[in-house]
């Protein structure tokens, strides 16, 4: 199977991305702290299942350099939208987990031309879809998960492992603060979503079903899992994915 890993130079950005496979383009969009890596298990199922996979690593995560200023959805998406004009000849498939899964909505606001079917993993879009009493954030500032993450960004990191602070800072700054985005506009998205979740996630299942109530074409799976349901349940969550990237399951009876 054919596979490739470099950099590539999107708008003045030095973007690290892993390519997989022949076919319809299937562009994967990785969690805070995470990369390529994070879709070890989905990137071969897709690509076995005929498409060409593309798991691009946002500024600042993982191999990509991280650039001077905040870190936001916002400047994620613009991102996200120069290397899908550069790298993708016609629309492609989003599959956005976590923070991706926002990264692919504000694509898919912004350049509907670019996105064929979007899959929406984990997340919520404004504060009201947090589950009470998340520890996420607590989490992922504790000395144990300080330690691990630093040491996987200090392996591959063109900045080095010193400069991992700066980054978990503005990654907790934007994870506090964002998002915040208007489920009113949800309107603008054309592309056909799948929204997925686990039923011990970080939204809660009535968020996620007002993000559909707003999606012009939208269904919702609730699985049994947390928030890392794609390497929890991937013997169910892969052949769902592409199940709905191949146009199924049918609107209605």
């Amino acid at each position: 199977m054919e596979h490739t890993a470099a950099y590539v130079e999107v708008a003045g950005l030095r973007t690290w991305h892993e390519v997989t496979g022949e076919g319809e383009p299937v562009v994967l969009l990785h969690g805070a702290f995470g990369g390529a890596s994070s879709f070890f298990v989905q990137t071969p199922a897709l690509a076995a299942a005929g498409y060409r996979v593309h798991a691009p690593e946002r500024r600042g995560h993982m191999h990509t350099p991280d650039v001077d200023g905040p870190l936001t959805y916002s400047v994620m998406a613009d991102d996200t939208v120069a290397y899908l004009d550069q790298e993708i000849d016609g629309p492609a498939h989003l599959v956005g987990w976590s923070d991706g899964a926002v990264v692919a909505l504000l694509v898919a606001l912004r350049r509907p031309d670019l996105v064929r079917r979007t899959v929406l993993i984990g997340q919520y879009y404004n504060s009201s879809g947090k589950t009470p009493g998340s520890t996420i954030e607590a989490d992922l500032a504790s000395p144990d998960a300080l330690g691990f993450l630093r040491d996987e960004y200090a392996r591959v990191s063109q900045d080095g492992g010193d400069h991992f602070p700066v980054v978990h800072a503005k990654t907790m700054q934007m994870i506090r603060t964002e998002p915040e985005i208007d489920l009113g506009s949800l309107g603008g998205v054309a592309a056909p979503t799948l929204v997925l979740q686990g039923d011990r996630d970080e939204v809660t299942v009535a968020h996620s079903q007002a993000v559909v109530a707003a999606l012009p074409d939208a269904r919702l799976a609730v699985l049994p899992g947390t928030h890392g349901l794609p390497l929890e349940s991937p013997d169910v969550v892969n052949p769902l994915v592409v199940q709905f990237l191949r146009g199924g399951p049918t609107p209605a009876w």
